[in-house]
């Protein structure tokens, strides 16, 4: 996950006083003073539970004797109260939940809060637009809204519309029929709702629906848009089914759809490139082609949901918030979904971010987008996509915050939004109806578009039964099904329980222990050292596929994702850069090119790492430019950004050169290019490499304290492969008996012999790793 500014930071005020109780009972003298200055804070929380009920938290000391002492505005009857453990519990009339309700106590005041309440309202109604042959139903979920108008547009740009007023049902939904087909026309809903400082229902702001399969939206932070109404099911896929690799088998390449394409190195023309067409031209340097030649066996994309792209403007307030942290105004990486059934209609041909005009109003970005996955299919690379469930875009005009804030959000005591993702708000997924939009998304993606898999991001976020619903609603679509988790997020590191739940996950240990955890001053093994408490059993361990019952993480090697670097912090390369002690994390770089090309030491610490993960047990995945360590140097544009030149850690933000693949920097670091391809093609040759359980791994260590050699065999085939980390030091190892030839050494590696070692003993030079073949 991206490190976006932290928005807010709520502090709870506790005001203490020893004699309060005493002046609430009317017991001391002088309490007057003190009830003036604490009574705006006697009631920490206000909220319904369950019908008829309200539950209320008041600060500590406080101990009302009656249930007089309260009263409702509106005037609502308050029955009877419940002291129970950490709270007061008061029985009342029935509750309006399409108004706010004031709670009043000895002059304080709260706003009473829908909470638990709000799990009552479930529909199992087809929300959305739906239609058959003689009809099309719209249908929202808004169980606290007290009106919803329907307005129909004939395009996306005309402000005359045909509006319907909607009715609610006894769940919550919000529903009109209307005769006909709308195919091809625009909807929005208009919702009100209760009123407050802390409700953010507003009829004067259309939403489009969150459950629209495309979107029409105007390119400003506000992203506000029209739902289009479009005939799905009439694409051709021409046979295509997912592909079904097994997840040890799986090699994946993390990457971006614009970054593969935008750069003129690509040689995608330029009316394509950064599309969903452009990824797909054959012969072409970049691309899909490129992609191939590589050998992976998967791709994942980072998200491809309609999202956010542009944030508030920089420097400028905009409704109280001010811009201080990000100059591009934009969102490049797409961690701020809007709607999760939509693709994302800038990567549609012909597409551009122009302030003000619109994007996806024909929808083609539909098509294209299949397009895409069949192709990737046809080459034999599965596609995953990274989705985001745990927050939504955070300023933009979105569809579940004025549809019900407070019911697909968590909020704190006074009703403002947390945000432990660190974006701005934190989904509540564990609602019945948001748990219903998850799985119905994670459904679509899977039979509309056919997709192979998902990953989570910030999983630890999603609530655990949500998480046993995901695996079960998409296994019954596709028993292989892809579930790869990042396991943390909101404060929760869950990488072990994820595997519990027989989800794949991000080994993190195993990134920070073979390559490190910051490039300044917590380098890993293949900078020579330890990190951290590591030690070389440690790194046994993580090469055996850190299992749960050697101490690690993963009931099985199946679920662990292993990796070097992602999109997060710096690139695998500048971290090698960094931490080699060639480039400072804060300087300027004024050859671009000269920082590009590696040097030798750099290209053997690539190579040593490289070496290590695609020999490791659990699935591989790698970011794109790894495998010729591109350089994410912040590019020299307009913007104020007055670290343009260094090198970025967080480049979410950077629709421009800092992210887009320059293909001439694969020419320059070519040898490292054909390293990958060989060990692509070494570890899909040899399912030892994969598959092989962790007892049948022979470990020997080397001549160095960083230095190790182990052999896995299956079907009659031998494999050893022997590692050096030290930067000085060259490692003795004695050869098993047999005839040994070398596959991978540390020029050159590949699926074939090289030739046979003549020798009973390898002198293995400093970082460089080599693997045999018996």
């Amino acid at each position: 996950m991206r490190n976006y500014h932290s928005l807010s930071a709520w502090r709870t005020k506790k005001i203490r006083c020893a004699r309060l109780s005493l002046c609430i009972l009317g017991l001391a003298a002088g309490c007057s003073t003190h009830i003036e200055k604490a009574n705006s804070q006697m009631i920490l929380s206000a909220k319904i539970n369950q019908p008829r009920t309200i539950d209320v938290r008041l600060q500590e000391g406080v101990k009302p004797v009656a249930a007089s002492e309260f009263s409702l505005t509106p005037k609502t009857a308050i029955t009877r109260m419940e002291t129970k453990e950490g709270f007061v519990r008061l029985h009342t009339e029935a509750l309006d939940l399409s108004v706010t309700h004031y709670l009043h106590f000895h002059g304080g005041k709260k706003e009473v809060q829908p909470d638990a309440i709000l799990n009552r309202f479930i529909s199992r109604k087809a929300l959305g637009c739906t239609w058959d042959e003689q009809q099309t139903w719209f249908r929202l979920f808004s169980p606290r809204a007290s009106r919803v108008t329907l307005s129909i547009y004939a395009d996306a740009e005309t402000p005359r519309d045909v509006q319907h007023e909607m009715s609610r049902d006894g769940d919550g939904v919000w529903e009109v029929t209307l005769p006909g087909h709308y195919f091809g026309q625009f909807y929005v809903y208009r919702v009100d709702g209760p009123r407050s400082s802390t409700e953010q229902f507003d009829y004067d702001k259309p939403i489009c629906d969150p459950y629209a399969r495309a979107v029409a939206t105007r390119n400003e932070y506000l992203h506000r848009g029209r739902t289009l109404i479009l005939d799905t099911g009439r694409y051709d896929w021409e046979g295509d089914q997912p592909l079904g690799y097994q997840w040890p088998d799986l090699i994946i390449y993390e990457c971006h759809v614009r970054d593969l394409t935008a750069h003129p190195s690509s040689g995608c023309p330029a009316e394509l490139a950064g599309s969903y067409k452009g990824l797909i031209q054959p012969g072409l340097p970049g691309g899909i082609d490129y992609i191939r030649s590589l050998g992976v066996n998967a791709i994942e994309l980072l998200p491809i949901h309609e999202f956010g792209n542009i944030e508030i403007p920089y420097n400028v307030d905009a409704g109280g918030v001010t811009n201080t942290w990000n100059p591009y105004s934009r969102n490049h990486w797409g961690y701020m979904t809007s709607y999760f059934f939509a693709p994302e209609s800038y990567y549609a041909s012909g597409a551009t971010m122009t302030p003000g005009s619109l994007s996806g109003a024909d929808g083609r970005q539909v098509d294209e987008l299949k397009d895409v996955i069949k192709a990737f299919h046809k080459a034999g690379i599965a596609v995953i996509l990274d989705v985001v469930y745990n927050h939504v875009s955070q300023y933009d005009q979105n569809c579940f915050k004025l549809a019900d804030k407070k019911y697909y959000f968590h909020l704190d005591d006074d009703q403002n939004y947390i945000a432990t993702s660190g974006c701005g708000n934190d989904f509540k997924t564990e609602r019945p109806m948001a748990q219903r939009m998850i799985l119905e998304s994670v459904k679509y993606w899977m039979e509309e578009y056919h997709v192979d898999g998902f990953r989570f991001d910030l999983a630890a976020m999603i609530d655990g039964q949500t998480i046993d619903l995901i695996t079960a609603e998409a296994r019954r679509i596709n028993p292989n099904v892809i579930l790869i988790a990042e396991p943390w997020g909101g404060g929760k590191y869950n990488p072990a329980e994820f595997s519990q739940h027989d989800w794949a996950a991000w080994n993190d240990q195993f990134r920070n222990s073979i390559k490190g955890q910051n490039p300044e001053n917590g380098q890993g093994f293949i900078f020579g050292r330890y990190w951290g408490s590591d030690t070389r059993e440690t790194i046994k361990r993580y090469i055996r596929g850190n299992l749960a019952k050697e101490g690690g993480l993963f009931q099985s090697t199946r679920h662990a994702v292993n990796y070097l670097g992602s999109h997060d912090d710096h690139a695998y390369g500048d971290f090698v850069r960094i931490g080699n002690g060639d480039v400072g994390i804060f300087q300027t770089i004024q050859d671009p090119l000269s920082n590009a090309r590696l040097t030798t030491q750099q290209l053997k610490i690539n190579k040593l790492g490289a070496l290590i993960l695609f020999t490791s047990q659990g699935a591989v995945m790698f970011e794109e430019g790894n495998e010729f360590a591109r350089s994410k140097l912040i590019a020299r544009t307009q913007e104020p950004d007055p670290h343009q030149g260094q090198i970025d850690h967080n480049s979410y933000n950077k629709d421009n050169e800092t992210n887009w693949l320059d293909y001439g920097h694969a020419k320059i670091n070519e040898e490292l290019v054909d390293y990958y391809r060989g060990l692509i093609a070494l570890r899909k040759n040899f399912p030892a490499l994969r598959q092989t359980p962790a007892q049948q791994i022979q470990f020997s260590d080397g001549s160095n304290a960083l230095a190790l050699s182990f052999q896995i065999g299956q079907k009659g085939t031998d494999l050893l492969v022997l590692i050096n980390a030290h930067h000085e030091e060259s490692a003795e190892f004695d050869l098993p008996q047999g005839n040994w030839h070398v596959l991978v050494n540390g020029d050159k590696a590949g699926a074939a012999p090289q030739f046979r070692l003549m020798e009973r003993e390898i002198i293995l030079p400093p970082t460089t790793g080599m693997v045999l073949m018996k």
